[in-house]
């Protein structure tokens, strides 16, 4: 197994190498390892949650490279094709990364963005409150551009972000789906953080959702270490 060298903070993200499934560590360090199609491993950096105790591994996916951006949007894509969407939307911030690869693997032409600028155009009924887990505090609506609706309309949709964590920001934007009366047909991300999106999704919509890969919650041991939750 060809091993990824200690890395600083600017270097997570950056690189994918050859790793074997039946090598896969239990205690961490720094860097949490998962793996991708064809034996690859990337590692996300270990950050702890404010109890101290706690830890997740994270993805912030318009800092990674472009390599690591195309192999993460190789992945979703490859698990949409099923559901043979027509219409890709992409949730802001860091989803529309993704959801622009994504919607360009399979074979679209364009995709659509929701947003959280409100434009003078922008019609208020077309929104909904959104947080997230790393904005918290912030108080945003979510839109989608009046202009854009007849792209989804009929159409089988895939809604898209970087990472489901909370679950907050996808029930926003299957909020925003349901003012316009579209389910969509697969909720898709590059990672599943921990389960705590579980029921906050199913309360809301009862379709499949799909990643690149999961990641679970962690807890420190009394070496320093952390382990699996």
């Amino acid at each position: 197994m060809t091993a990824l060298p200690p890395l600083a903070p600017h270097d997570y993200w950056q690189q994918l190498v050859e790793g074997r499934e039946d090598a896969k560590e239990t205690r961490f360090d720094k860097s949490y390892p998962v793996w991708l199609s064809g034996g690859r491993q990337l590692l996300l950096p270990i950050r702890a949650l404010p109890d101290g105790q706690h830890g997740l591994a994270s993805l912030i996916i318009n800092q990674a490279s472009f390599a690591v951006v195309a192999a993460l949007a190789d992945e979703v894509a490859s698990r949409l094709i099923p559901f043979a969407p027509d219409i890709v939307v992409g949730l802001p911030t860091l989803g529309l990364t993704l959801a622009s690869a994504v919607a360009e693997r399979l074979g679209h032409a364009r995709y659509v963005p929701f947003g959280t600028s409100r434009k003078f155009w922008y019609d208020e009924a077309l929104s909904v409150p959104l947080s997230s887990i790393t904005t918290p505090e912030q108080s945003k609506r979510l839109y989608v551009d009046p202009r854009l609706v007849p792209l989804l309309e009929g159409k089988r949709v895939a809604l898209i972000d970087d990472v489901i964590s909370s679950g907050k920001s996808i029930v926003a934007g299957l909020k925003l789906l349901e003012t316009l009366a579209i389910s969509p047909v697969v909720v898709g991300a590059a990672m599943l953080q921990t389960v705590r999106w579980h029921n906050p999704v199913a309360a809301q919509w009862g379709g499949e959702v799909v990643a690149a890969f999961t990641t679970p919650l962690l807890e420190r041991a009394a070496n320093g270490l952390w382990l699996v939750a």
